[in-house]
């Protein structure tokens, strides 16, 4: 089960500022079964992502997790601060691997805030982390938040 402090509500506009931080998510410890199981639901079935003698065999030290599945990640912490519905752009960068056992923090913050096409808009930047800081993927998004009026 994923930890996320935050409560979920609904975000007007008007009540988000610039340089505030989105409530962190923290993953549960990923594992081999939901590799696979990401494998099925996603249909990449890349060996290198549930084979742990293929990742000796290339050098990458055994399973690596699906990059999607990391991204997949941010999307929900955006999902669980501003709902589905409100994203217009999402995009990362794939940084580095992830392994078995690593515990993956997702973390935001809005960098901007501006009007377009009617809508009340905010930008910002997202990470997703292992427990020992290294950044796994790092993107931006903008997403739209109704207004109070």
């Amino acid at each position: 089960m994923a930890i996320n402090p935050s409560i979920k509500v609904k975000r007007y506009f008007e009540d988000v500022e610039v340089g505030e931080e989105i409530p962190p998510l923290v993953k549960p410890p990923v594992t081999h079964l939901q590799l696979v199981r990401y494998a099925g639901a996603s249909g990449d079935f890349n060996p290198l992502h549930t084979d742990p003698k293929v990742g000796e065999e290339i050098g990458t030290g055994g399973i690596i997790a699906h990059g999607m599945l990391i991204m997949g990640f941010v999307g929900q912490l955006l999902s669980d601060y501003v709902g589905p519905e409100a994203l217009r752009k999402f995009g990362v960068r794939f940084k580095g691997m992830t392994r078995l056992g690593d515990v993956i923090t997702c973390t935001g913050k809005i960098t901007e805030k501006y009007e377009e096409n009617g809508e009340g808009r905010i930008a910002g930047k997202v990470q997703a982390v292992d427990q020992n800081g290294d950044v796994k993927v790092a993107g931006t998004f903008v997403a739209a938040l109704p207004k109070r009026n």
